[in-house]
């Protein structure tokens, strides 16, 4: 779970509530038909805007923000520095063999083990992460739109409180209530906006900069690889993506992990 998250949102609502309740009651703060104004306009108006299946993508995304770590890039530089060491003491061919959770190393593993030339290599997988980038790109316009259809709804509710109001002036005494009534749509949206669909839209747009460059580590390993080249250079040039303060150093025993048939190779210290 994203501990960051989780405190966010859990301590912001706790503030709110607890503001609420020092000046009187939950009570006023609740209204079905502001309620129903705000969640509802801002669904139809994001289903109208956006394709089913990307809105169900996008709050499948929101939920992933709540549930996974993001993947540390030192990670996926030692996955590279290992499988230099394996195909230079088994040959290429071997990576062919790698079962790996992530779909885009596993094509360039067997983009390596088929020999493909550099300038094809680099063409395919560069494609493969800019249609990351596009597809990570509607998901977070999904939430940025709700942050803003949210408070546009909340001043929609407003106004019809006022107009509802402004027809009870014969009775003073509905004034002042059916006022607070009208504001509450405005508050609905508000909350909304700030303190859900924004900060979403954020989460998801550094998750999307680590998995960014986690494919950049990929993809740079993939061609040194290719190329040959020493696992100490691979770690160098692949640790430049992360902060200095940030990178673990080169492992002193390197094992090849998620492989069949592949045995543990080693890897003198750097």
């Amino acid at each position: 779970m994203d501990i960051a998250s989780f405190i966010g949102i859990i301590s912001g609502i706790s503030y709110i509530i607890a503001a609420i309740l020092m000046g009187g009651g939950m009570d006023s703060f609740i209204n079905l038909p502001g309620i129903m104004i705000v969640f509802g306009g801002t669904l139809a108006a994001t289903l109208t805007t956006f394709q089913m299946k990307d809105v169900v993508s996008a709050f499948k995304a929101a939920a992933f923000v709540f549930s996974k770590e993001k993947k540390d890039p030192n990670d996926m530089v030692s996955t590279m520095v290992e499988l230099c060491t394996l195909s230079r003491r088994q040959g290429l061919i071997s990576l062919s063999k790698l079962e790996a959770d992530s779909d885009f190393l596993k094509k360039a593993c067997n983009l390596i083990a088929d020999g493909t030339k550099e300038d094809l290599m680099r063409d395919t997988l560069n494609i493969e992460i800019e249609s990351m980038k596009q597809r990570h790109f509607i998901v977070q316009d999904i939430f940025k739109k709700m942050a803003i259809y949210a408070p546009s709804f909340g001043m929609m509710g407003t106004l019809i409180g006022l107009i509802q109001m402004l027809n009870k002036l014969s009775n003073p005494e509905s004034v002042g209530p059916s006022m607070a009534v009208a504001l509450l749509t405005t508050f609905y949206g508000m909350l909304l906006s700030t303190l859900i669909f924004n900060p979403i839209a954020g989460k998801l747009k550094a998750r999307t900069l680590v998995e960014v460059i986690n494919l950049e580590i990929i993809f740079e390993g993939a061609i040194s690889i290719l190329n040959d080249n020493n696992p100490i250079l691979v770690y160098e040039k692949l640790s430049s993506y992360i902060p200095a303060t940030l990178r673990r150093p080169m492992k002193q025993r390197i094992i090849v992990q998620k492989t069949k048939g592949i045995e543990t190779a080693e890897q003198p210290a750097a």
